[in-house]
């Protein structure tokens, strides 16, 4: 196996757990519906979180408002945009920063992420993790075309990374339904982190395209994968 260069990461449930995005801004949903509706922030969180516990992860506002027999009137809307322009409150899984600043003394450190290009932003900077990456690539600069598994952020990644080949690079991520796809067509190498608790670490590769060269269930185990050469 050719030796790796490069480490590209993803964000969402890779480096922090998503759930703490996503009842951060339903905590500034709450606030919001308690100035503008009434609702006691208190109360209007529990029953968001209820909704995100019993496993719903679309249309979360539509069935909030319909069980509070509340009408939309373009509520869905301003809520969605609450939602995703707030600030987040979030921080990285415990071993991150070190594990990323141990893999900088080796490779080259990337990372490539889907989403809304300012919530992604946002998320990096309250992450305090921005200086911790060679390259970073959100693949909306390219508008939603380009989300993965879309090659296209991969191969970005590449050239920011110094124009290297494929096989020179390897990614990280969670998710089986979209992320690993992308990067086997761009040509890397993929490792999949399933953690404990993760959102998607239960679901299969729809696929044997989308299924990752290699499973690790720890940052222990990622970090003894890389740097002590356990893939070759």
């Amino acid at each position: 196996m050719t030796d790796w260069q490069a480490v590209v990461f993803d964000l969402d449930d890779t480096l922090y757990p998503e759930q703490s995005f996503v009842l951060s801004g339903y905590r500034a949903v709450a606030v919001w519906a308690e100035y503008h509706l009434g609702i006691a922030t208190g109360q209007v969180f529990a029953e968001l979180k209820a909704l995100f516990d019993a496993g719903m992860r679309q249309d979360v506002f539509n069935y909030w408002l319909a069980a509070r027999g509340l009408p939309d009137d373009g509520l869905v809307v301003e809520l969605i945009k609450v939602y995703r322009q707030h600030s987040p409150i979030i921080a990285p899984f415990p071993s991150v920063p070190a594990l990323l600043c141990q893999l900088r003394d080796r490779f080259r450190v990337g990372l490539v992420s889907d989403g809304y290009l300012r919530v992604q932003q946002q998320k990096l900077t309250a992450l305090g993790l921005a200086h911790c990456f060679d390259a970073v690539v959100f693949s909306d600069e390219w508008g939603r075309v380009a989300w993965k598994p879309a090659t296209r952020p991969f191969e970005e990644a590449l050239s920011r990374l110094g124009r290297l080949s494929p096989v020179a690079a390897v990614y990280v991520a969670d998710n089986p339904a979209k992320d690993f796809l992308g990067a086997r067509r761009a040509g890397l190498a993929s490792i999949q982190l399933r953690l404990p608790g993760g959102i998607y670490s239960y679901l299969c590769p729809p696929t044997p395209e989308h299924t990752p060269d290699f499973i690790v269930r720890s940052f222990d185990e990622l970090r003894h994968f890389l740097l002590d050469g356990a893939y070759q």
